[in-house]
């Protein structure tokens, strides 16, 4: 197809890449109308403001340690395969959730549906990693990396809404339709075959990852309070629009990165890192410190989003560049794994903080844990010089 001048169009935009975005659009959208809601159904059995976020820990756990399985086992099954038994699976999960009337059955399943949502997210990757040209990579990973913001915009505009509406029974109802959905959209993808890797499932990873690792650590740890107890601060506040900070952080990250794709991101993307991560923590710090409620919320939502978002971007860039195909699936496990284990320490530390001393504290100790992240991520970009290598060919990772 030609556009303007002769020009093709985009080589990367194929039809099993663009089910791949709508899949992981989806998978968003129905994950983060839970994120929000479900601390509003534990308060309602009872639940104080510090354990309505442990929903959150034990299903970040979970994801956090499934995906050092679920990665490397899509490398052996094909990341088709696991996305659609995992699909299954969480439609069966949301149906309990729909029928409980007592809060501790939640955080029994939580951790089980966290290995099953860390499925749907590694293994999604992976496959589009292995769909994109290399020569369109880091275009059609920007594209691709627009998919989820979307639907973290989309989910608790609509769980928030449809909650008082629904109620939270037919609204899980309508998650596990939504779940079936995605059964059927990535069956119309092409069938793999199956790898024969050597060695265990689980394994370490490469020593090359580490960096990538401390730096999705310590954005994980101070992101871990986000989802659940945004929203109720702004209730707490009287706000109008709960949803107004998850909105506005999901438009933070669409924006910049649309505009980063469409402008380019030079020939080492990577080394933007350390100004996204800079960006991060100043809209962290505008949370912390800035007075007001709405306009707070609007403001440091936008600004933490577009840092964050592409502190993502450009981590899962360098690794898929520096990954071997082979062992992309475990590379996106470990990382995957170090964002959503300190996601729940964080959800569960700070929000212990958030319960005695107000939600101010915990922004601002979160603020400091971004601050942190800064000379680790100068640390990543840093060009590794050997004898026998080009010193801008081999990251520091």
């Amino acid at each position: 197809m030609h556009g303007a001048g002769g020009r093709r169009r985009p080589g990367y935009l194929t039809a099993p890449f663009l089910v791949v975005c709508t899949f992981y659009f989806l998978v968003f959208a129905a994950g983060y109308q839970l994120f929000p809601v479900v601390p509003l159904r534990l308060r309602e059995f009872g639940a104080s403001l510090a354990e309505s976020g442990r929903f959150q820990t034990a299903f970040m756990l979970g994801s956090g340690f499934g995906a050092l399985f679920t990665g490397p086992l899509g490398d052996r099954l094909g990341p088709r395969r696991v996305l659609r038994v995992a699909s299954v699976a969480v439609v069966g999960i949301l149906l309990v959730y729909a029928l409980l009337k007592v809060r501790w059955v939640f955080y029994l399943l939580a951790p089980l549906h966290g290995l099953l949502w860390s499925a749907l997210r590694t293994a999604s990757v992976a496959k589009v990693g292995g769909i994109l040209p290399l020569e369109h990579r880091a275009q059609g990973l920007s594209i691709f990396g627009l998919t989820g913001p979307g639907g973290v915009a989309v989910g608790p505009l609509v769980g928030l809404w449809l909650m008082p509406r629904l109620g939270f029974t037919w609204m899980l109802v309508l998650l596990a339709g939504v779940f079936a959905v995605l059964f059927a959209l990535i069956g119309s993808l092409p069938r793999e075959q199956a790898r024969e890797i050597e060695g265990p499932i689980f394994q370490w990873p490469d020593r090359s990852i580490w960096g990538t690792v401390a730096v999705m650590g310590l954005v994980g740890l101070s992101f871990g309070p986000m989802p659940p107890y945004s929203a109720q601060e702004a209730k707490a506040l009287g706000l109008a629009w709960p949803a107004a900070f998850l909105t506005c952080f999901a438009l933070g990250m669409m924006a910049m990165r649309g505009l980063l794709a469409l402008t380019g991101m030079g020939r080492r993307p990577v080394a933007l890192l350390p100004g996204m991560a800079a960006l991060t923590a100043l809209g962290y710090g505008l949370l912390a410190f800035l007075p007001g409620g709405l306009a707070r919320h609007l403001l440091s939502g936008l600004v933490y989003g577009a840092g964050y978002g592409m502190v993502h971007t450009l981590m899962l860039t360098h690794l898929m560049e520096t990954t071997p195909p082979e062992r992309r699936g475990a590379a996106t496990g470990a990382f995957f794994f170090a964002f959503d284990a300190t996601t729940a320490l964080g959800s569960l530390g700070l929000g212990w903080v958030m319960q005695h001393g107000g939600f101010r504290w915990g922004w601002a100790i979160g603020t400091g844990l971004m601050v942190l992240c800064i000379p680790v991520a100068h640390r990543v970009v840093q060009p590794r010089v050997t004898p026998a290598a080009d010193p801008s060919a081999i990251l520091e990772g």
